[in-house]
């Protein structure tokens, strides 16, 4: 599987018009969009099978597996490359950071704070991943702003 560079789209909520020349359309990392989906996967995946299998709160299981439902949200969107969804699932993601620090901190199984801290990795790198992706658009979408500003005021 090769890696090719993702144009920016319209779709993609860069606010850019496709029939302006003068700006570039800004190339989106395919390797930073594979990575937040991989991770994002990764954080489900965890948040299931710690709250139902390998460490649940309480003997059998208990419904804090649905604390992974608000991550199903984000699968589509994030897979596609949505830069909308994106943004918003990275501001989700900190919430499962939050509650790994807190069960590092607080958790007297040693098996929750191993899961814990694998909680904190992935959501970091879902993170980091999902802001480095969509920059690029960002910025583009300021300059072209900042274009049609000046050729309004011209």
């Amino acid at each position: 599987m090769g890696f090719h560079a993702l144009p920016c789209s319209a779709g993609d909520n860069s606010r850019m018009k496709e029939n302006d020349s003068s700006l570039k359309q800004p190339v989106l990392s395919p390797f930073l969009h594979y990575s937040a989906l991989v991770s994002l996967i990764g954080l489900f995946a965890l948040c299931l099978l710690w709250e139902i299998w390998l460490d649940p709160l309480s003997p059998g299981g208990t419904v804090w597996f649905l604390k992974a439902l608000p991550l199903a949200f984000a699968f589509k969107g994030v897979s596609r490359g949505s830069l909308y969804t994106v943004q918003w699932a990275s501001m989700l993601v900190l919430l499962y950071l939050m509650e790994g620090v807190v069960r590092v901190m607080s958790s007297p199984s040693a098996m929750s704070v191993k899961l814990a801290w694998v909680e904190i990795v992935l959501s970091t790198i879902f993170f980091l991943t999902s802001i480095f992706y969509a920059r690029p658009a960002k910025r583009a979408a300021k300059l072209a702003a900042k274009a049609k500003k000046a050729a309004a005021q011209s």
